[in-house]
């Protein structure tokens, strides 16, 4: 079949027919007019998260969403929890929680093979269905209302929930990097599965992020900077385009040898808590010299100040 007609098919049902070549500038925004936000992931204990704040406090620069816990907030007893969510909406910034049981936590190993783990990041049976619910129940009790998703199928189940009255309404789901999504396509799927936002794969040149964004309406969560485990790259200077190119958009800050798995992952339990806080003061000075060079080459986008109103901020 001709692509041409292929590409006016797709287009019948809202999906871009090509990646958008012309890099057309977004009309959407988040509600309060901005086009860019700024998340800090890996703020995986308390300690990590006062040292973020005093570094955004000494800098002025607001941060907007934490990826937090991703070693899995299992780890963290009732005591922590409450603490970190007083320090975040004290702060009047998004928490973003991710539940603990997961694939990688079974006894099942085809995801450590070097084809399965193509197919890994999945939820094995309804026992750890239950288990991982389990899970964002008992933060949703100590005051969050942010988490992080990998597997569609908890998307949609944790949706149906809300509609049910067994999870509050104002609970929002991210779709995580993991996932793999990278199409306007599997942007759409997430939005009609009841995603709040969702992380396309790192390295999508900006052509395919447009497209996306012309595809559905939720933010793109974008690494602007991102582990060398996944490539290493420090997309700084793309930073004005992708913010007229994708708005509304979250930049993502996530540096460092690896995220959760591998030789250096740093979101696990042992991981020093000095050397997180170290990284975390970091990432608010990246967050600073990314707003700078977006302010100096497209001052026309707007950031959102401190703890727009529809941030799932904690409420402790």
């Amino acid at each position: 079949m001709e692509l041409d007609k292929v590409s006016t098919a797709m287009e019948k049902v809202g999906i871009p027919g090509r990646d958008a070549y012309d890099l057309p500038t977004s009309t959407k925004r988040f509600p309060d007019g901005a086009w860019y936000r700024m998340e800090v992931s890996g703020v995986e204990r308390p300690q990590v998260l006062e040292a973020l704040v005093d570094e955004a406090d000494k800098r002025k620069m607001p941060i907007h969403r934490l990826i937090s816990v991703v070693m899995g907030a299992t780890l963290l007893d009732k005591a922590e929890l409450r603490a970190f969510a007083q320090i975040a909406a004290d702060a009047k910034m998004e928490v973003i929680l991710t539940p603990g049981p997961r694939s990688a936590w079974d006894t099942g190993r085809q995801l450590v093979t070097p084809e399965g783990g193509l197919s890994g990041l999945r939820f094995r049976g309804s026992d750890q269905l239950r288990a991982v619910i389990a899970d964002i129940m008992r933060c949703i009790d100590l005051g969050f209302r942010g988490f992080l998703v990998i597997d569609e199928g908890l998307l949609w189940l944790l949706n149906e929930m809300k509609k049910n009255g067994d999870i509050p309404r104002e609970v929002v789901f991210k779709v995580s990097i993991y996932a793999g999504h990278a199409s306007a396509a599997g942007g759409k799927l997430l939005e009609m599965l009841g995603a709040s936002t969702f992380n396309p794969l790192g390295d999508l040149s900006l052509p395919q992020l447009a497209s996306i964004r012309q595809g559905c309406n939720i933010p793109l969560d974008l690494h602007i900077y991102l582990a060398e485990s996944f490539g290493g790259y420090n997309r700084f200077y793309e930073g004005p385009e992708m913010a007229r190119l994708c708005a509304p958009c979250y930049f993502k800050i996530e540096p460092g040898p690896a995220c959760a798995a591998g030789p250096g992952a740093l979101y696990k339990p042992w991981t020093s808590v000095d050397a997180l806080s170290f990284l975390a003061r970091e990432k608010v000075k990246y967050a600073q010299i990314i707003h700078e060079l977006i302010q100096e080459n497209f001052p026309e986008a707007k950031m959102s100040g401190i703890g727009p109103a529809d941030l799932a901020v904690p409420k402790p």
